[in-house]
């Protein structure tokens, strides 16, 4: 080890240059991470290949500049030089560094880090007036001589840079040691990835456009970092994440944690305007300066008729709200957007070879972005997904590069796509590496139980009655029940069974990273994503009828009378489902009626009769097992809320036929109770063993300001609504129906859900147990254990209870759990992956409710109009629920003309000129008809059209054009006539409108093999047309829907 000195020039607080002069310690021996080394380095991790053809070493200003392209993973053999990374970490900031740490980290890539400047042969003391690039590029030039003679010649090594002064000095000076820039090298090397080649143009363009901007200051600099963290700890400067309105041109600063403090911030901080924002965009991490309270305005009230549009006048606004403008940004935030090429108006900046256009983003809350471009005109009206650069206080946009080309806006799978990359969700087929880890199981070779793992599982093969419910034609089966009788009858056994993922999936694997990336599987409305290859998700892992499994069992022993449990078990299992039922097929056999089991159709009669009546006895023991877990919780105060869920019937060729709501069924509430159970015993046993690192789902209170509507809107209707504690509320909730109307509950209960706080992973080593609590479920624990194939989580829970489960035998875990610190971040993920995949799934109903009205005419199809109730009043109109699509959106009842909605004596609605007035309960629009009044929970009657923009997302338009409810003795009417012709009319449009879809399928290019194989799963998971026919002919046209809270 050899002792030298380096020499930093940095600069203080106060902006003096500080001259640092430190210690730096050579070795001879540092880590070169190739499969080709001879010397004996100690290569812990991940290895370079030597079947490669070169290694490529990247200059600082390539990995600076250009570090998008080499994440491609076709791209092998980088060596990252300690260098370059520290370039980037100085230049480019936290937010950067952190990235190519992560694709260091990342063993999906095949690239390494090389501490150059401690190898005594490599290190490159710096010369008196060498500029800090010269001295780089020596720096990265030398790591890459070193490299080719460490590996005595047997690579050969590619350096990279974009300083032509460097490719003219290193390339012929050492033989096997080419400097090439990196347009060569992408020709050269890999000219068929054009998906690299033009990001290189479009950050080449960027950069040079970058370098010719203007010099009239738009913004406020922004403070120093020293000056921003001064300002916080002293109170002046409070910091928060911007959160922009959509609809309105104010954003907000959510202040956590400071409303004790400030009883005025408990809303956050207003901040409006785009001067005020000074160049934050939406999700950034910000400084703001409350103005004086002069200057505090108050939210936007009115409805927005133009997105985005700014509504004057202090009528238009709430009481004033602390109001603030940025003075700093503390960490951006700024992802992958998509974009649309506006058509050319003459008014967009042109030079010879490029064009700066103001792309507009897909996302209303995302400021027009410049790009330079030399294909402007073929871009028109197609999505792009760009990039930010930067955003200087010099210009009124942000500058950014163009990544790739989705398609022409509005084709449905460029829209889907957009929906993906616009929450982040990153789903590329399956690696052939990672496929190569997955046990094969074909006719040719099936898959075969292994006998080492039959010896050491508890058998339940034999002794129990297995079997799952799930929706119709459900592929990835995590979970299936058993319940059996004990000691005569006096015991019973509940068994939750859950497929054991973590058996197939190892710790670390390709497979097991890509799962933990995704986090989820995510679903559609005509597809989904899974997290897990196909061949576990809907085979080996997938818990299906008549075939041996793996699974991690919990066995409950309950007193048959109390219920009480005496004993629990936990353990791995084999299984072997002896029904696979849905949930249809279930209710019936428990309403008693006639229906056919698939597993008993062979059989003979009496052997039929004989095991259907032992089924049908099992889900009878299991619904009075589930309704006492139900009220056990409910007497703890667990909250049943409301929820929407529409689905898109589609046929072969993806055309929506219908859009129907799901119809809850009490065997749904059964099966979710034993989910339930299973969870929180699970998340009792992993946190009384790992009290510092298990992880945890946590639902916190909500906030009593969020119930301000609820609790208003209820009143209005003559009920009080308790919200002090989730007991309370969910008394107040049960007590607030009115008999003449059923949906006021369900409405009640929707904008409840809207008022809670999202429940979240935790790492318990972060939070007091006091904090564990689950407001919704009304449970002291709680956890994901019963769905690891389509949740993360569920795999660090499974593998927590294994580890839980050797240490109670005496045997330490397999391997190191992970710590606190770590637990916490993989939640942090989880959380943020499970919020995209919740936003993608309504954004993708929202597209498909848009296609659905899209291809009818609004003003003679009787399918567009339809029944809606109020439940918000707004300064110049309402917002609306229609029950049949499961649509909620605003209703105007005055235009940009001044105009408003007049009723007459028969309840037709129309535009005339006169005035409007909102109350608490109600609003009154007067003109020269008279007056006319539109209150809390009426029903009216809506018309449904499609408002489409070439740049942003399609949205639903309701009219109202009657202000009495929409046919309403048909109801009755359709049971009077009885469910068969409900049925059977629900059949003819269907019929008619597959019949349509049919004759436009064969004018409609077909989908390519790509589109087709990117959606990973063979089949959409919807309801086929008949089970939606069936939900329809169940549905209580009478009752509310009542929907589990285990979607908390």
């Amino acid at each position: 080890m050899i002792k030298t000195e380096k020499i930093l020039h940095l600069k203080s607080c106060r902006g003096r240059k500080v001259r640092v002069v430190r210690e730096h310690y050579l070795r001879e021996q540092v880590p070169c991470y190739s499969s080709l080394c001879q010397a004996d380095c100690v290569n812990d991790g991940k290895l370079l290949p030597g079947d490669l053809t070169h290694y490529v070493v990247p200059d600082v200003g390539v990995v600076v500049d250009y570090l998008e392209i080499l994440e491609f993973r076709e791209l092998q053999g980088i060596v990252f030089t300690q260098t370059a990374c520290q370039a980037v970490q100085h230049s480019k900031g936290r937010r950067q560094y952190n990235r190519l740490r992560n694709l260091l980290k990342d063993p999906r890539h095949d690239c390494v880090l090389f501490a150059n400047e401690f190898q005594e042969y490599s290190y490159c003391p710096r010369e008196k007036g060498e500029s800090q690039e010269k001295w780089q590029t020596r720096c990265v030039y030398s790591a890459a001589v070193w490299y080719h003679n460490h590996l005595a010649g047997m690579m050969d090594v590619v350096m990279i840079t974009e300083d032509q002064d460097a490719v003219a000095q290193y390339s012929s000076l050492n033989s096997g040691v080419y400097v090439i820039s990196v347009q060569d090298f992408l020709q050269n090397f890999w000219p068929e990835l054009q998906a690299a080649h033009d990001l290189y143009g479009s950050i080449s363009q960027a950069l040079q456009e970058k370098e010719s901007e203007g010099s009239q200051r738009e913004f406020a600099e922004h403070l120093p970092a020293e000056v921003l963290e001064a300002g916080i700890k002293s109170g002046r400067y409070i910091k928060g994440t911007l959160n922009i309105n959509k609809h309105h041109n104010e954003a907000f600063i959510r202040t956590e944690g400071l409303s004790n403090k400030n009883t005025d911030l408990s809303w956050g901080v207003l901040v409006s305007g785009n001067k005020n924002r000074n160049r934050a965009v939406h999700g950034d991490a910000v400084v703001v300066e409350l103005l004086p309270k002069s200057e505090w305005r108050g939210k936007v009230t009115a409805l927005a008729e133009g997105q985005g549009e700014e509504k004057g006048g202090e009528e238009n606004e709430s009481k004033p709200m602390p109001t603030g403008r940025v003075v700093g940004i503390l960490q951006r935030n700024w992802r992958d957007y998509v974009v649309t090429f506006p058509p050319r108006d003459g008014t967009q900046a042109q030079s010879r070879n490029s064009q700066r256009i103001l792309a507009v983003p897909w996302d209303r809350r995302i400021p027009k972005i410049r790009i330079s471009t030399q294909q402007a005109d073929a871009l028109q009206d197609h999505r792009v997904v760009v990039r930010i650069d930067s955003w200087e206080s010099t210009s009124l946009y942000p500058n950014g590069h163009s990544v790739r080309v989705l398609g022409r806006a509005g084709e449905l799978e460029t829209e889907v796509q957009t929906i993906l990359i616009e929450n982040c969700i990153h789903v590329s087929p399956f690696s052939d590496a990672q496929l190569r880890e997955m046990p094969v199981n074909s006719p040719e070779k099936p898959w075969r139980m292994d006998p080492a793992q039959v010896a050491e599982r508890r058998d339940l093969r034999e002794t129990h009655l297995v079997f799952s419910i799930d929706p119709r034609g459900c592929e990835d089966v995590d979970d299936a029940l058993s319940l059996r009788g004990l000691a005569g009858g006096a015991l019973l056994e509940l068994g939750v069974h859950i497929a054991d993922v973590t058996h197939f999936v190892t710790e670390g694997s390709l497979t097991d990273l890509e799962a933990r990336s995704r986090a989820t599987t995510y679903y559609l409305a005509d597809r989904r994503y899974d997290m897990l290859p196909a061949v576990l998700s809907a085979d080996l892992c997938s818990l299906l009828g008549g075939v041996d499994r793996y699974a991690m069992s919990v066995l409950w022993e309950l007193d048959a009378h109390s219920l009480a449990v005496n004993k629990v078990w936990y353990g791995r299992t084999l299984i072997r489902s002896s029904y696979q039922l849905h949930y249809e097929l279930a209710q019936a056999l428990l309403n008693g009626e006639r229906a056919e089991v698939p597993e008993l159709a062979r059989l003979g009669s009496e052997e039929k009769d004989a095991k259907l009546a032992q089924l049908t006895r099992a889900l009878e023991m299991l619904t009075h097992v589930a309704r006492h877990l139900r009220a056990q919780r409910d007497r703890g105060g667990a909250l049943e809320l409301e929820g929407v869920e529409v689905r898109a019937q589609l046929d072969e060729e993806r055309n929506i036929t219908a859009l129907v709501p799901r119809q809850p069924l009490e065997v749904h509430e059964t099966v979710a109770e034993c989910m339930i159970y299973a969870n929180y015993w699970v998340a009792r046993k992993i946190q009384e063993t790992f009290p510092h690192q298990a992880l945890l789902r946590r639902h916190p209170p909500p906030r009593q300001e969020f119930f301000s509507q609820l609790v208003d809107v209820a009143s209005a209707r003559g009920f009080t609504v308790d919200t002090r504690t989730n007991k309370a509320l969910a008394e107040s909730l049960d007590q607030a129906v009115d008999p003449q109307d059923p949906l006021v509950n369900r409405l009640l209960r929707m904008m409840a859900t809207t008022a809670m706080s999202q429940a979240l992973y935790f790492s318990t080593g972060l939070e007091s147990q006091d904090q564990y609590y689950h407001y919704g479920l009304a449970l002291d624990r709680y956890t994901h254990f019963t769905s690891p194939i389509r949740r993360y989580a569920d795999i660090v829970v499974h593998r927590l209870l294994t580890a839980a489960i050797d240490m109670d035998r005496g045997a330490g875990p397999g391997r190191a759990l992970a710590n606190n610190k770590e637990l916490e971040e993989m939640a942090q993920h989880i959380n943020n992956k499970n919020r995209a995949a919740q936003q993608a799934q309504k954004l993708s109903t929202l597209l498909f409710q848009c296609l659905y009205f899209k291809e009818r005419d609004p003003q003679t199809d009787q399918r567009c109009v339809a029944d809606a109730v109020v439940y918000s009043i707004r300064n110049n109109g309402m917002l609306v629920f229609v029950p049949e699509y499961g649509v909620k959106g605003p209703v105007y009842l005055k235009n940009r003309e001044g105009q408003v909605v007049s009723a007459g004596q028969d309840g037709s609605c129309e535009w005339q000129s006169g005035a409007i007035r909102q109350y608490s309960d109600h609003i009154t629009t007067t003109s020269s008809c008279g007056t006319s009044t539109f209150r809390l929970f009426d029903h009216i009657t809506v018309r449904l059209s499609v408002h489409s923009t070439p740049c942003h997302a399609d949205s639903l338009n309701l009219e109202v054009i009657s202000n009495k409810p929409h046919r309403s003795a048909e109801p009755q009417q359709a049971h009077s006539q009885g469910r068969s012709q409900l049925v059977q009319e629900v059949v003819r449009l269907a019929e008619e409108a597959y019949q349509q879809a049919q004759e436009k399928a064969a004018r409609r290019p077909k989908l390519s093999k790509e589109e087709r194989e990117f959606s990973q799963s063979k089949t959409p998971n919807l309801y086929s047309l008949l089970e939606e026919v069936r939900e329809l002919a169940l549905m209580d046209l009478d009752g509310a829907a009542r929907v589990c809270a285990t979607t908390a």
